[in-house]
């Protein structure tokens, strides 16, 4: 299994002899709207051209239609017999833009021999969930393959803990640039709450993304490691990829 991290919340995943393309942000740097005043988006470049990004993928896994998560760029880009894997409120909208193989996933689907299970986000608190909407993460599981719980776009809490107390990933990728939203609300994952996820899950190894890329992010690498290193959580049970990075596991 490999995980390789595009920029932000857009990974290439390769598994169970799958290439997945998970949450495509394929903007040019500084082309997108701010969130925040401070600059426009996305403040990198991709790694990589945006053909590279997409070449040879299988399937698209979109977790919600946030902009930084399913942006006009790969709306465009993506040819429109791509396989598109989503939360069922977001078949009609995806449908709409010209795609005509999307399949909503309500509970579990076993697509080319993997198993993949939708599971429940909280993408913020108090008001700032009206703007937010629903988001998803999934669990990812295959004959041969270490169990992939992908958290999305979403805080630390209760159905967080449960999945992973029940699912018992061998790896879990976070979200985990502090962003925030409205009065400063923290809508997904900051430094506390992804350490957290690894005390959670002793056994685990915890691959923080969705960093450095956004005008809302709060939580930069560096400041990541420093503050787990701090708690005794290892480099080699918190993993922080640059953009472009491959991790096999």
């Amino acid at each position: 299994m490999k995980i390789q991290l595009i920029r932000s919340a857009t990974l290439r995943l390769e598994y169970a002899g799958q290439h997945l393309l998970i949450d495509p942000y394929l903007a040019a740097k500084f082309s997108r709207p701010s969130f925040t005043g401070r600059s426009p988006n996305p403040i990198v470049d991709l790694p990589f051209s945006q053909r590279e990004v997409i070449a040879n993928i299988d399937a698209v896994i979109v977790s919600h239609l946030h902009s930084d998560h399913f942006d006009p760029a790969a709306q465009e880009l993506l040819p429109k017999n791509t396989p598109i894997l989503c939360q069922p409120m977001d078949e009609e909208p995806i449908t709409s833009m010209g795609f005509h193989l999307v399949t909503p996933i309500e509970d579990s689907l076993v697509w080319h021999g993997i198993t993949i299970t939708r599971t429940a986000c909280q993408h913020g608190s108090g008001n700032v969930l009206d703007d937010m909407g629903t988001a998803s993460g999934f669990v990812f599981q295959a004959k041969n393959e270490p169990t992939i719980y992908w958290v999305g776009d979403t805080i630390y809490y209760d159905a967080v803990a449960e999945v992973i107390d029940r699912v018992h990933p061998r790896v879990i990728i976070t979200h985990s640039c502090g962003a925030v939203w409205g009065n400063q609300i923290l809508i997904v994952m900051d430094a506390a709450q992804t350490v957290a996820v690894c005390k959670s899950a002793p056994k685990s190894i915890v691959v923080a993304t969705h960093m450095e890329a956004l005008d809302h992010a709060m939580v930069t690498r560096v400041e990541l490691r420093e503050y787990a290193t701090l708690r005794g959580i290892k480099p080699d049970r918190l993993l922080i990829p640059a953009d472009g990075e491959t991790l096999e596991l």
